[in-house]
C-alpha cells in the first residue's frame, strides 16, 4: 500500500510538472523567414513553367491567313510600329499565324491588344500559347 500510494504521489507531481510547461520557445535566424520567402516567390513562378523551360502564357494572334505575303506584311507592321516586342510567324499547314507578345498576364496581353488592333482591320485576338519568358529579380522577391 505504500508502495501504491508513492507512486500515485509521483505521477501526480510529474503529470502537473507536465501540464505547467506546455509553452516551447524557438530561437531560428531570421534569414530563415527570408529564405522561405524567397523560395515561395520561385516556386510561384515555376509552376507556370513547363517541362521543356518555355511558360504557360498569352500571346496575341494578329493574322490568320492563307498567304504568307499578307503574314509578313503584318509581321513588318508589328514590327515597325512596337519594335520591342517579339513577333512570331507559324506555319500550319495551309495557315500562317501571326503572334506577338509574350505576356504572363492576361489583362497585360488586353492592353497590348488594344493597341495592336488600330493598326489592323482583322480583329486581333488574346490566345493562350507557351510564351519565353525569363524572370526578372522583383518577380523571384
Amino acid at each position: 500500500m505504500k508502495q501504491f500510494l508513492i507512486t500515485s504521489i509521483l505521477i501526480t507531481t510529474v503529470m502537473c510538472y507536465a501540464h505547467a510547461g506546455d509553452t516551447i520557445i524557438v530561437h531560428k535566424d531570421a534569414r530563415l523567414d527570408i529564405l522561405s520567402e524567397k523560395q515561395a516567390a520561385i516556386n510561384k513562378i515555376t509552376s507556370k513553367m513547363t517541362t521543356n523551360g518555355l511558360f504557360n502564357g498569352y500571346r496575341l494572334q494578329v493574322i490568320n491567313t492563307r498567304s504568307r505575303d499578307d503574314a509578313f506584311k503584318a509581321k513588318a507592321t508589328l514590327l515597325e510600329k512596337f519594335p520591342d516586342e517579339k513577333v512570331y510567324v507559324l506555319y500550319q499547314s495551309p495557315y500562317f499565324k501571326v503572334r506577338a507578345g509574350n505576356f504572363l498576364n492576361r489583362d497585360d496581353a488586353e492592353n497590348f491588344r488594344k493597341q495592336v488592333s488600330q493598326y489592323f482591320s482583322k480583329p486581333v485576338y488574346v490566345i493562350e500559347d507557351l510564351i519565353e519568358y525569363v524572370p526578372n529579380a522583383a518577380d523571384l522577391q
